[in-house]
C-alpha cells in the first residue's frame, strides 16, 4: 500500500494514475489506485475505532478507569508516531491516529444508533470541504495557481534530493518539513479518519463483527451493494480525472478527490464484509495482525534502507509492477517472522513497548516455554 511512497517522492504517491508509467507498470499503477489506495487506510481506521469500543466495553465490565488508560495509550502512540515520522518515514499515519483518538473519547458514551450517521457525516465533511476549496479556486488568479504548481514541484524535487540522494541528516530535515505539511492535511484527512473511527465503534458496539450471522443482511448488502457501487464510482473517477497533478487543484480535481473518497468508504466496507465472510481462511494472517505496529515500523525501516540515498540508493529505480511483487514478498517475510516471533514471545517488540507505556509497567515479554506453540 505504501510502496510507491517509499520508492519515490511522497507527494507523488497519491496523485492518481501517473502518466509516466507505461505498459505493465501503468496497469499496476491503475490497479493500486482503483483497488487499494484510500481503501485500506480507511479499513485500518475502522478497525482502530472498533478496538477502541472493545477496550471501553472491557474496562466498563472490569470497573476500570478507561479514560486515564486510553489517554496513556494515545500518548504512547503519539510518541511512537513522532519518532517514526521524524526519524524513519514522513508518510506516517500514527500521529494522526493518536491525535484523533483524543477526540474519539468524546464519543465514548454516544448513543450506539447515532454512530453510523455521525461517522458518515464526519467522513463526508471532508468531501464537502474539498469541493468547497475546489469551487473557491475558481476565484484565484491564474498567476497564483501557477505559483502553487511551481511550489508543489519544488517540494517534490526537495523530497527527491533529500530522500534519493541526501544523507540521513538531510532526510531528517526534509521529514520535518513534510511533517508540517502532513499536519495541515489533517484538515481533510482528520474528518475522514474520525468518521471511520466512529463507524468502527458501531461495528464493535452493535456486535456486528462478533456475531456476523445476526447481521447477515447488512454484510450481504456491503458485499453485493456497497462494494460494486464503490468500484463503479472509483472507475468513473479514474476515467474522469486519472491524473491528479500535484499543485493543480480546481473544481474538476476536487470532484475527483471527493468521488474517490466516497468510493473508498464504500469499497472499504465491502472489503470488511468479505473479510468477515472469509475469516476462517484469513486466520493464517493473524500473527501479522497481532504485530501490526511492529510490522508497520519494520516496513519503514527496511524500505528506507533499501531505497533512500543513505541506504542502498534504490530511489525511483523500481518499476511499478515490481513494487507490487516486492510488497507481497515483504509481507510474506513479515508474516513468517511474526509467526516465529510469537512462538517465543507474547507481544511484538513495539506492541510490548506500547503496552508498557499504556500500563506504566513492564509486561512479561517472553512466553512460558510450556505454552509456546505455533500461532
Amino acid at each position: 500500500m505504501n510502496m510507491e511512497a517509499f520508492v519515490g517522492p511522497l507527494d507523488l504517491s497519491t496523485s492518481g494514475i501517473d502518466p509516466h508509467w507505461q505498459g505493465v507498470d501503468r496497469w499496476a499503477d491503475a490497479f493500486v489506485y482503483i483497488f487499494v489506495q484510500g481503501k485500506f487506510f480507511t479499513l485500518f481506521s475502522l478497525l482502530f475505532g472498533a478496538g477502541f469500543a472493545v477496550m471501553a466495553q472491557r474496562a466498563e465490565v472490569a470497573g476500570r478507569d478507561f479514560n486515564r488508560f486510553y489517554l496513556r495509550r494515545s500518548l504512547g502512540l503519539l510518541g511512537i508516531g513522532l519518532v517514526h515520522a521524524l526519524l524513519l518515514w514522513s508518510g506516517d499515519i500514527l500521529v494522526a491516529y493518536a491525535l484523533l483518538s483524543f477526540l474519539l473519547l468524546a464519543f465514548r458514551d454516544a448513543p450506539r444508533a447515532w454512530l453510523p450517521a455521525m461517522g458518515v457525516l464526519a467522513y463526508l465533511a471532508a468531501v464537502g470541504l474539498m469541493l468547497l476549496l475546489g469551487a473557491l479556486m475558481l476565484l484565484v488568479p491564474a498567476d497564483t495557481t501557477a505559483a502553487q504548481a511551481t511550489h508543489a514541484q519544488a517540494a517534490i524535487e526537495a523530497q527527491r534530493q533529500a530522500y534519493g540522494h541526501g544523507t540521513y541528516g538531510q532526510a531528517v530535515l526534509q521529514r520535518l518539513r513534510d511533517f508540517g505539511a502532513s499536519l495541515g492535511a489533517l484538515l481533510v484527512v482528520g474528518p475522514q479518519v474520525l468518521g471511520m473511527f466512529l463507524i468502527g465503534s458501531w461495528f464493535a458496539r452493535s456486535g456486528a463483527i462478533a456475531d456476523p450471522e445476526a447481521h447477515r443482511r447488512l454484510f450481504a448488502w456491503l458485499r453485493w451493494g456497497a462494494l460494486p457501487l464503490g468500484l463503479a464510482l472509483m472507475l468513473a473517477c479514474a476515467w474522469y480525472q486519472p491524473w491528479l497533478a500535484p499543485g493543480h487543484f480546481d473544481l474538476r480535481s476536487a470532484a475527483a478527490y471527493g468521488g474517490t473518497a466516497v468510493a473508498g468508504l464504500l469499497m472499504c466496507l465491502g472489503y470488511l464484509a468479505w473479510g468477515v465472510r472469509w475469516s476462517h481462511a484469513l486466520r493464517g494472517l493473524a500473527p501479522a495482525g497481532r504485530m501490526a505496529l511492529s510490522n508497520y515500523l519494520g516496513q519503514s525501516l527496511v524500505c528506507t534502507l533499501l531505497f533512500y540515498g543513505y541506504g542502498l540508493g534504490g530511489f525511483e529505480q523500481m518499476g511499478r509492477a515490481w513494487q507490487l511483487l516486492f510488497a507481497v514478498a515483504l509481507f510474506a517475510v513479515q508474516l513468517l517472522l511474526s509467526r516465529v516471533w510469537l512462538h517465543h514471545f507474547r507481544f511484538g517488540p513495539m506492541e510490548w513497548l506500547w503496552r508498557a507505556i499504556t500500563y506504566w509497567r513492564l509486561p512479561p515479554l517472553r512466553r512460558d516455554p510450556a505454552d509456546a506453540r505455533p500461532r
